[in-house]
């Protein structure tokens, strides 16, 4: 089926969230995106706008898992702690709330707070994720998402030159334990999957376009010293995501979005975890090969 070429062919509305990427889609509900006459327009408007929302909509588990497959295999996570209690181990929910329901005081996953793309770690790597709204907080607890397609382009010639060729590995096991102050990861967890090296600058399978591919999970460069890897790592972590760059997402009850993990790194932000209930569910799609 060949794609409509410019958002007027479109059946839905689309506003654009910011300069950098992201828009929001009106005019249609889930059910109506995931049908067959819908969905490939819902997908060409993804790979345009890389972070796509429908926002205040009920979202049941199993149609969270449903519209997700509706783009590949979604990922069953690593780690099983996470994993919803709704009879769909494909949901990870991240939630700061003790066993009454009340908030712990605890964040979840501290690794979510710096800029990453789900399952970089992994042999197979993040295609797409999808996050649904259960209760987000009043203030802080959003989503940071930069556009890295415009990060590599916006790279001086020395840059360019210097990025090319290099190959990261990328590690679950690194990023959780320096992030937590503990091992989140089991033994079990952590022999499944092992580091993973990718290269730096890539092309988007789909619309053909260089990206630069990083982010917390990049743990060291191949066939450079591991210190002298670490720092370029944080250097390009830190210059590549400028703020003009961003779409800052503020979540409201019943938000429902989902983005391209190969061309964008995001990142949640703080809230008060011991006033604050914060319950966001997820899940991953995963590419159809490595890459």
């Amino acid at each position: 089926m060949q794609l409509p070429e410019t958002d007027a062919d479109w059946p839905f509305e689309v506003h654009a969230l910011s300069p950098a990427l992201g828009a929001e889609i009106v005019g249609i509900d889930l059910e109506m995106a995931a049908s067959p006459e819908v969905f490939p327009s819902i997908h060409a408007a993804w790979l345009r706008y890389q972070f796509i929302a429908f926002r205040c909509i009920e979202v049941s588990p199993a149609a969270h898992v449903a519209f997700a497959a509706k783009f590949g295999e979604v990922q069953v996570h690593v780690m099983n702690q996470y994993h919803s209690e709704t009879g769909h181990p494909e949901l990870y929910v991240l939630s700061n709330l003790d066993a009454a329901g009340k908030p712990s005081g605890k964040h979840p996953d501290q690794g979510t707070l710096v800029w990453h793309t789900d399952g970089s770690w992994n042999a197979r790597t993040g295609h797409s994720t999808f996050m649904y709204a259960v209760q987000p907080p009043t203030a802080g607890g959003e989503t940071h998402f930069c556009d890295m397609y415009a990060a590599y382009d916006e790279l001086s010639a020395e840059w360019k030159q210097r990025v090319e060729g290099l190959r990261v590995f990328h590690s679950l096991d690194f990023s959780r334990n320096r992030r937590h102050g503990h091992e989140p990861l089991n033994a079990v967890q952590r022999a499944k999957i092992p580091p993973v090296a990718w290269p730096l600058v890539r092309n988007h399978p789909e619309t053909g376009r260089k990206v630069l591919y990083l982010g917390d999970h990049a743990e060291y460069v191949d066939g450079m010293d591991y210190d002298e890897g670490r720092a370029l790592i944080d250097e390009m972590n830190r210059l590549f995501t400028p703020d003009h760059l961003v779409y800052r997402h503020s979540y409201r009850h019943g938000d429902f979005v989902f983005w391209d993990n190969r061309c964008v790194l995001h990142k949640a932000t703080a809230y008060d975890t011991a006033r604050e209930a914060r319950v966001m569910r997820r899940c991953t799609v995963l590419v159809d090969e490595p890459y």
